[in-house]
């Protein structure tokens, strides 16, 4: 899909995209509440860390692709260039679409839009990656590792050990999907490495934006993106647990530090 530029499509469209990418939790979380204060912390995250990553996505794609005579540079009027930059800011994380062409983006846009579509928006959404609030999470936690707090508390609310662990678990898992999968598709592919990782970047966050390498891949290549394709949808989360073993009994062992770093 090209940039469209009505405003009023502009808002419907991207209005679509964030609200599919916020999770249908929050929403009826926000249905039924009706007051910032009294949102669960979860919806609170999502809406806070979505508004922060859309604006933030607008004003970097907007800086890098300023003077692109491919892309922004191709604008007349800064209206079209900042709507463009909205654009293609949210879409990455839940949509697919595109207001720019995505092989004439230069490469830190490129790489800033991997990034983007790795994420993801929110659990319970129409959105893959590993989801806004993992990625929040493990960002608190590593700020809360460096001021030295034993405890991950976040708007007045201590964080549980496990949902750490679990949001690390899902970014480990995420990230071993994107490195297996741009690993072989680098093997049977003769393509750029930069155009590899997106697409297989994009095939996890089922995203559906290609730098145009979906219609040449050999026979393996796409094999390999519909089997990332499967797992990005149903989820790394979904697939450890689906794995997994419960453990039938509980044992506590004595700790013991290991040096790490």
């Amino acid at each position: 899909m090209n940039y469209v530029g009505n405003p009023i499509i502009n808002i419907a469209i991207t209005s679509l995209f964030v609200l599919g990418g916020i999770g249908f939790t929050v929403l009826v979380d926000i249905w039924k509440t009706k007051r910032f204060k009294k949102l669960a912390l979860h919806t609170k995250l999502m809406i806070v860390g979505t508004l922060l990553v859309n604006v933030a996505a607008m004003f970097i794609v907007f800086l890098l692709e300023y003077t692109n005579p491919d892309t922004l540079g191709s604008l007349t009027t800064l209206s079209d260039k900042l709507w463009a930059s909205y654009f293609q800011g949210v879409t990455p994380r839940t949509a697919g679409f595109n207001s720019l062409d995505t092989a004439s983006l230069r490469e830190p846009t490129i790489f800033f839009i991997i990034l983007l579509m790795f994420i993801g928006a929110g659990s319970a959404s129409t959105a893959g990656g590993i989801k806004l609030t993992s990625f929040i999470v493990i960002l608190f936690s590593v700020i809360s590792f460096l001021k030295g707090k034993e405890e991950l508390v976040i708007s007045k609310r201590a964080i549980k050990q496990s949902i750490i662990l679990r949001a690390l678990a899902i970014t480990f898992l995420g990230m071993l999907f994107l490195v297996v999968g741009v690993f072989i598709l680098s093997i049977t592919e003769n393509s750029p490495f930069i155009a590899i990782l997106f697409e297989v970047t994009s095939a996890f966050g089922t995203v559906g934006l290609s730098m145009g390498l979906t219609g040449s891949l050999t026979i393996p290549g796409k094999i390999v993106i519909i089997l990332v394709m499967f797992l990005g949808k149903i989820g790394p989360l979904t697939l450890a647990f689906s794995i997994a073993k419960p453990a039938r009994t509980k044992i506590k062992y004595p700790g013991e530090e290991i040096i790490t770093g």
